[in-house]
């Protein structure tokens, strides 16, 4: 929900705008996958069996996406072997660094560059979305790809926003930022240093939270957004809006107003 509403703000600001969907699992596809263990399977135009976040891409921002914005673990080890079985990799050591991590990079630029608005017009922004928990292992080959990425395409084309939850501990309801202190740790020692932050909370974060981090994450206090519960999730558009979001993600990317 957070990616597609950041979508609808860059739509709203006149950018054509794609997503991408990235899951760590070893399947090639949600088809299947159990309902029960990850939720709705969603079926694309083009008859791919992917992740419920598409759906959500799709309605919020109006898109037709194809099978190839939904990048898994398997498409990727899929691809590489079998280039490698062509002999593509002229009889060097497949490795994960660097022909799985360039497979990575490889395909969100050329998904990235395919129209989804029904024109043939290439996308402004991609979005893109990396599921999963900092730390986790099957997500390192796409941390560490999207670590290259950001040189790749560069600094000013390149804005990262992680997603993190603030919960309530005790009977006092202090809010805790320790959670969201030590993932922001373990993402910067992998290389990459959010730019923004998006909290997750049942309620509003109070100012002395949103001040702590700031200081203690390395991120502009404005460059922070409090995502807290709705009571529907169409109005996180609206609740990003109110703090400025789109402006600070503009400011970033260097997008004109």
């Amino acid at each position: 929900v957070t990616a597609s509403s950041l979508g609808v703000l860059l739509k709203a600001a006149g950018w054509r705008v794609t997503s991408i969907k990235i899951d760590p699992y070893i399947n090639l596809d949600a088809g299947t996958m159990s309902p029960f263990e990850h939720g709705e399977t969603y079926v694309l135009d083009d008859g791919g069996e992917s992740d419920l976040d598409l759906g959500n891409y799709e309605r919020f921002v109006d898109s037709t996406l194809t099978r190839d914005h939904n990048i898994t673990t398997g498409k990727v080890y899929q691809a590489v072997i079998s280039k490698e079985r062509e002999g593509k990799y002229l009889g060097k050591t497949v490795q994960v660094v660097p022909h799985i991590t360039n497979e990575i990079q490889d395909w969100i630029e050329r998904v990235a560059h395919v129209p989804v608005d029904g024109t043939d017009a290439i996308p402004d922004v991609c979005v893109i979305e990396l599921g999963g928990t900092v730390g986790d292992i099957e997500s390192m080959p796409f941390i560490e790809a999207l670590r290259q990425f950001q040189f790749r395409v560069g600094t000013d084309s390149f804005c990262l926003i992680h997603v993190s939850l603030v919960p309530v501990v005790g009977a006092v309801g202090e809010q805790k930022t320790k959670p969201t202190q030590h993932s922001i740790q373990a993402l910067r020692s992998a290389g990459l240093s959010p730019h923004m932050l998006a909290c997750r909370s049942k309620d509003k974060l109070e100012q002395n939270v949103m001040d702590k981090l700031a200081l203690f994450c390395h991120v502009d206090p404005k460059c922070i957004i409090n995502l807290c519960d709705v009571s529907n999730i169409w109005h996180v558009p609206l609740v990003m809006l109110e703090q400025d979001t789109l402006n600070a993600i503009t400011d970033h990317l260097k997008l004109p107003r």
